[in-house]
């Protein structure tokens, strides 16, 4: 682990990998789910990563975790989907962006993979949304 970053138990630091680039610049015309007419989108590497993604392949599945810079992170309870009439339901319980810490988790396709741009499909975040980490989808016997 280098030592440009301090880790302990109640306290550590992350830092982007990269950054959404998306048709999606407000959290009110965003889907709230990919399967909801989520735009295709990119996931700009910093360079310092590209390395990183050498055998990522269009096709793939993978999950993003992303931190949901627009959300507020006092909120511990929501109406589910924004609909008031629905009981509020505590954060943990729930898909929401608002959340001590905001983080997303988000399954996707990589449709490309150009030097440091992934194409993905299904990817419901804002533009600007930075990218903590990448992983692929496991499936079936076979992992990584």
């Amino acid at each position: 682990m280098s030592s440009e970053f301090s880790s302990s138990p109640d306290h550590f630091e992350v830092r982007p990998v990269g950054w959404v680039r998306s048709p999606l610049t407000d959290r009110a015309g965003a889907p709230r789910q990919p399967d909801e007419d989520a735009p295709a989108a990119e996931v700009l590497l910093a360079p310092d990563f590209v390395p990183a993604a050498a055998d990522l392949e269009p096709g793939m599945q993978v999950i993003l975790l992303t931190w949901l810079h627009a959300g507020r992170r006092d909120t511990l309870a929501v109406h589910p989907r924004g609909d008031r009439t629905r009981t509020p339901t505590g954060v943990f319980a729930t898909r929401s962006p608002d959340r001590p810490n905001p983080i997303g988790l988000h399954e996707v396709t990589l449709t490309s993979v150009t030097g440091n741009v992934l194409g993905v499909a299904g990817l419901e975040a804002i533009d600007g949304t930075p990218i903590l980490d990448i992983k692929p989808v496991l499936g079936g016997i076979e992992s990584r």
